[in-house]
């Protein structure tokens, strides 16, 4: 947008240059700077206006964009988050089931050890 404004404001003092060095009165020179300078303005408002617009999409849609992909990762995470809990879970469930065993497993063989036989009503050394 540099180059664009740099012609125009090249364009505004080269027509005011040409105002100022033709040969007229200088009411009509007064009267046609004025003009030029009004047209200038016009068209700064404009390219003002349009430069908004563009930018005010822009960053309409870069938003958007924004949240659609915010909302994608937030999603994506909470189905990690859901596998991880699940896994754990299971990892949690095969371990007090291994613990169970162990502890089956060593009140069999401190019995045994000990000449004893395990009620296996009670789990308990008779």
């Amino acid at each position: 947008m540099s180059n664009f404004s740099d012609i125009l404001l090249g364009t505004a003092i080269g027509a005011a240059l040409g105002i100022l060095f033709a040969p007229d009165k200088g009411e009509n020179t007064r009267r046609k700077l004025r003009d030029e300078a009004l047209k200038a303005k016009d068209k700064i408002e404009e390219s003002a206006s349009e430069i908004k617009d563009q930018v005010s999409s822009t960053v309409n849609t870069k938003k958007a964009n924004l949240e659609s992909q915010l909302e994608e990762v937030m999603s994506n995470m909470s189905y990690k988050a859901e596998d991880v809990i699940s896994t754990l879970e299971q990892k949690l469930s095969e371990l007090k089931a291994k613990n169970k065993q162990l502890q089956k497993d060593g009140k069999t063989e401190f019995a045994t050890a000990n000449g004893g036989s395990i009620n296996k009503n009670t789990n308990k050394t008779i």
